[in-house]
């Protein structure tokens, strides 16, 4: 009777630890899967962001060759 109780005792520890390292493990798996999205979300914005970069420069340039050029004819004539 006392051996099988210890041997439960035992399983039972046994057990215990391996919930710990799942646990463990799958709070790490979150972590990082949330890290892996926060990373992507982060390069996406930065993304859109150069795109809307490079829409800005190239309306600010074709404005300032039309204005220049508009300009220039006006003072021509």
């Amino acid at each position: 009777m006392r051996q099988s109780l210890d041997q439960f005792e035992v399983a039972f520890e046994e057990e215990a630890a391996v919930e710990r390292l799942r646990r463990r493990q799958l709070r790490q798996r979150a972590v990082d899967r949330s890290r892996a999205r926060r990373i992507q979300d982060t390069q996406k914005r930065g993304n859109v962001s150069f795109g809307l970069l490079l829409v800005a420069l190239t309306v600010t340039v074709i404005v300032v060759t039309v204005v220049m050029f508009e300009t220039l004819a006006w003072l021509m004539a």
